[in-house]
């Protein structure tokens, strides 16, 4: 007669703890994990050395924080902690130190802990759609960052530390309320990709010229706020998508000629008169053409006019030249 049981699991028996008990919950299997079964989790998984953690919307929801003893994973390189409820992170995060990648978006978390900044293995952070105000300044600690996500926060201005992340080229703020870029932006020179949609921004600083590796900018609806890109825009040598819509801008400035690798450009829902509508609805190289030959104009009303001589200045220039004749013999 068959039981309902493998062979196996006859010949090893499970010890169940009856305190880990699971709630049901949306979880992969069909549960979610308490308190006490993380916590257990994470003793197994210290012990067995484990590499990668996917914890992706597995925490019940009353689980708003994680023990102090995620920090035994001192092995981890990748940890998967989104779309859960946490609040905060505890201060023992910082002994993760092999950590590349940590993955915190759709969860409720108001503020990180100074001590992310030992996370110096960091390549990869998403803190995307949480409740964060503010950026500890330990942040500035993680050079070695490819890739940060803040989008979707209550940040209204990104602290002066983001000026240390030199290797970072993909840099997601979309969906805050920040009013302006720090100036020391420009010291992300491997900055590739910058988005900044859906902000309060007025402008842009002028140190965006600085970021030569720049390939993808995104400002689109800053609505009444954004009137102007910066003149240094042009050397963008490297730009190829410009997304511009949906904000306050009249007139593009004059070095936007310079944008030879421009392919992409958006700029509907702006009050456009230089270039005129019908060069923008034929696309980025017909925008960069224009503006090319409107500075060729430019330069030659510029450019000074020889004036003619009247006839009394060329009767006194040659008896001023007689004279020094006459001197001379």
């Amino acid at each position: 007669m068959r039981s309902g049981f493998q062979s196996s699991e006859v010949l090893k028996p499970k010890i169940v703890d009856p305190t880990l008990k699971p709630a049901v919950g949306s979880g992969e299997d069909g549960s979610k994990m308490n308190l006490m079964k993380l916590a257990s989790l994470i003793e197994v998984s210290s012990k067995k050395g484990t590499k990668d953690l996917n914890l992706r919307s597995k925490l019940m929801d009353q689980i708003e924080w994680l023990p102090d003893s995620i920090g035994k994973l001192s092995g981890l390189l990748t940890l998967d902690l989104s779309e859960n409820r946490l609040v905060t992170l505890p201060s023992s995060i910082s002994n993760l130190s092999s950590l590349t990648k940590l993955d915190l978006h759709s969860n409720k978390i108001v503020e990180l802990p100074e001590s992310i900044g030992d996370l110096l293995s960091l390549v990869y952070l998403d803190l995307r759609a949480n409740q964060l105000a503010t950026l500890p300044a330990s942040l500035s600690r993680l050079i070695h960052l490819q890739e940060l996500d803040l989008s979707s926060n209550n940040l209204s201005v990104l602290p002066e530390s983001i000026g240390s992340l030199v290797n970072l080229q993909k840099l997601n703020i979309e969906t805050n309320n920040i009013e302006e870029i720090p100036h020391i932006i420009g010291h992300c020179v491997s900055l590739k990709e910058l988005l900044a949609d859906y902000n309060k921004l007025k402008a842009l600083p002028e140190a965006v010229g600085k970021l030569e590796s720049l390939e993808t900018l995104s400002v689109r609806n800053n609505f009444a706020d954004l009137r102007s890109l910066p003149r240094s825009i042009g050397n963008l040598e490297n730009l190829e998508e410009l997304d511009m819509s949906n904000n306050q801008i009249r007139v593009l400035p004059d070095s936007f000629r310079m944008l030879s690798k421009l392919q992409v450009l958006k700029t509907e829902g702006n009050p456009l008169e230089i270039p005129p509508r019908d060069v923008l609805e034929q696309g980025a190289r017909a925008v960069v053409l224009y503006m090319n030959e409107l500075h060729q104009k430019k330069d030659e009303k510029v450019q000074p006019v020889k004036k003619k001589k009247s006839w009394t200045q060329i009767f006194f220039s040659m008896s001023n030249k007689r004279k020094r004749i006459t001197m001379t013999n």
